[in-house]
């Protein structure tokens, strides 16, 4: 089984003015839309609600509410993608009405949702998802913000303090779940950093021991290394942010990885790939040799080797 695993996916402001004017079809390249095709199943971080209603969330200090049209989901849909985590810091940018809105025009898509809900236990529940004979849950959680956390009666995120320690629940949730493989997918700590801050790579430990295959995280906008069965960041996938000259945040990664029968572990291949102005498509050579190079040495932070494979970056975690 080969999942397919992308970041921050954000299809607000400006790629929404942009799907005003073009078909969801077109926001990427027939070439990086192909390799997507490839998984079984495709997860991936949505950075913004899907609704045309909604008022921004009251709160004086957020700089950034990210909302996408109806049509996003046409988006996803195209894009193949299985499920989207909503457990993040942008879910109710526009309030409970627009999260709620998310949630249908996500199911007329055909595409589940985990990390958000009506109450807190929606918020905090895993899905399943079943592909190649096997069975995935997939747990969603985010540390930031604190009052995007779902309630009792109220809708919004599954929120944890990862930075003091795993809650009970959430790693309740991780060994509970009887399945072949876990996907335990968390929206970790600060923005614009290269790598992973301490309580994140105690967070991926814990989730681990708790019974978590894999760990892909996201929130940095930039890709982190990769350890043993964690992708500490995900990078991004689609938005209109500012481009850093040093971190190149619009360069990055989707990720392909390939499950056995049983549902171990077998490899992670990393597709360059480069943001361009609301449109992402695979990286041209100059960019793949400086997404190379950064993934290596990101990872070699952690001992672990990277080949490359047809144009791929490739880590081998086949186990005897």
């Amino acid at each position: 089984m080969k999942v397919a695993l992308a970041g921050d996916t954000m299809l607000g402001r400006k790629v929404a003015q942009r799907l005003a004017v073009v078909a969801p079809t077109t926001l990427f390249s027939d070439e990086l839309v192909a390799v997507a095709h490839e998984a079984d199943l495709f997860v991936l971080n949505l950075e913004c609600v899907v609704s045309d209603r909604g008022a921004p969330w009251p709160d004086p200090d957020k700089p950034f509410f990210f909302r996408a049209p109806p049509v996003a989901a046409q988006v996803l849909r195209h894009l193949g993608v299985s499920c989207v985590t909503l457990a993040n810091n942008h879910a109710l940018d526009f309030g409970a009405e627009a999260l709620l809105d998310t949630f249908g025009h996500l199911a007329d898509a055909g595409i589940g949702w985990v990390g958000a809900g009506a109450d807190e236990a929606a918020a905090r529940a895993p899905i399943v998802l079943e592909a190649a004979g096997l069975r995935v849950g997939v747990v969603a959680v985010t540390d930031h913000p604190a009052d995007y956390a779902a309630g009792p009666g109220r809708p919004g995120v599954a929120f944890a303090d990862l930075e003091h320690g795993s809650a009970t629940w959430l790693l309740d949730t991780i060994s509970g779940l009887d399945t072949d493989v876990v996907l335990v997918t968390p929206h970790w700590g600060p923005n614009m950093v290269t790598h992973p801050v301490p309580h994140v790579r105690v967070a991926a430990t814990t989730f681990r021991v708790a019974g978590a295959t894999l760990v892909a995280g996201h929130s940095a906008h930039v890709f982190h290394g990769v350890d043993d069965s964690v992708v500490y960041d995900l990078g991004d996938f689609i938005d209109d942010y500012a481009t850093d000259p040093r971190l190149r945040n619009d360069l990055g990664l989707l990720f392909l990885v390939t499950f056995d029968d049983d549902g171990r572990l077998v490899r992670l291949e990393g597709v360059p790939l480069a943001l361009d102005n609301c449109f992402t498509r695979l990286a041209a050579p100059d960019e793949a040799r400086w997404i190379t190079d950064r993934f290596r040495r990101a990872c070699a932070t952690f001992g672990t080797e990277v080949t490359q494979r047809s144009g791929r970056l490739v880590v081998e975690w086949d186990r005897p």
